[in-house]
């Protein structure tokens, strides 16, 4: 432990809070492949939050919690209120800072030295706590509150909830299957100003944003499918590459079972995409 992190730990909420800032300031993720509303915004909030907790000496696990807590407050308020414009406003404000407390848990882990498997654990359970009780919640308050000469719209966010959770799944399957790739270290993906925008209706401060017309019955309904188009069109591309990336890992390995072993242990290494049981590591 440095001299700066010793003088933290025992120090004033506010030395703690810039300690925790400048720890903060060379250790961000990529911005490759990163939606506008995460890069620019989502993680600037969670960076400040985690200072914060770190200040308030919380627990990357506590600050999880009150990410889930605000989250799921909105949601009872989208279930349990009318459909207004301020409805809309304090659905979107609650959801916005469940959001950036999401982000802040992983930030504040990485300035107390690094996560927990069981941190990590209850994050993704939370997550998709999350993401499943508002597509639920959308669906009831669309049937108590909005006046539908079908009840095919109802189908919307059962579909939004459908490609969510399946894009979740596969995508951490698909993670805890493949090998890491040696060759191909560091972010992939382009970190430009066009690709974050074009990927901005799969972020989650999309959908929290969209609550803000929910008073506009129609108009929501239609950013709300438009996301949702978004994200089934998404997952499909997404999930039939992990299906193609899982294929050629498998025909590497039966190729390399069937190679005579070879003479160096530099040439012992697995194949490039070689399946793999144990899970890729992943930056809290």
């Amino acid at each position: 432990m440095d001299n700066n992190a010793l003088v933290a730990k025992d120090g004033s909420a506010a030395i703690r809070f810039r300690y925790a800032r400048s720890r903060l300031a060379g250790a961000q993720k990529s911005n490759a492949s990163t939606p506008a509303y995460l890069r620019f915004v989502n993680r600037k909030a969670g960076g400040l939050l985690a200072a914060a907790g770190y200040a308030l000496r919380l627990t990357p696990t506590q600050v999880t919690l009150l990410s889930s807590a605000s989250s799921f407050a909105g949601i009872a308020v989208l279930i349990l209120h009318r459909s207004t414009a301020l409805t809309g406003i304090v659905v979107s404000l609650l959801l916005l800072l469940g959001y950036a407390l999401d982000s802040a848990d992983g930030q504040l882990a990485r300035v107390r030295g690094g996560g927990s498997k069981a941190g990590e654990w209850l994050d993704h359970v939370a997550d998709i706590a999350k993401i499943s009780a508002l597509h639920s919640a959308v669906a009831i308050a669309v049937l108590r509150y909005f006046e539908l000469d079908s009840l095919l719209y109802l189908a919307v966010p059962v579909i939004f909830l459908v490609a969510n959770v399946t894009q979740f799944f596969g995508m951490m399957l698909r993670d805890k299957l493949t090998a890491p790739v040696p060759s191909q270290a560091g972010p992939a993906g382009s970190s430009s100003l066009l690709v974050a925008f074009l990927l901005q209706p799969l972020d989650h401060g999309s959908l929290a944003l969209a609550f803000l017309v929910l008073g506009a019955h129609t108009l929501f309904l239609w950013c709300y499918g438009f996301l949702a188009l978004c994200t089934v069109l998404f997952a499909a591309r997404s999930l039939t590459k992990a299906y193609r990336r899982l294929l050629q890992g498998e025909s590497g390995g039966s190729r390399t079972a069937a190679a005579p072993a070879p003479a160096s242990p530099a040439l012992a290494a697995a194949p490039l995409g070689a399946p793999s049981l144990a899970p890729a590591p992943r930056q809290p």
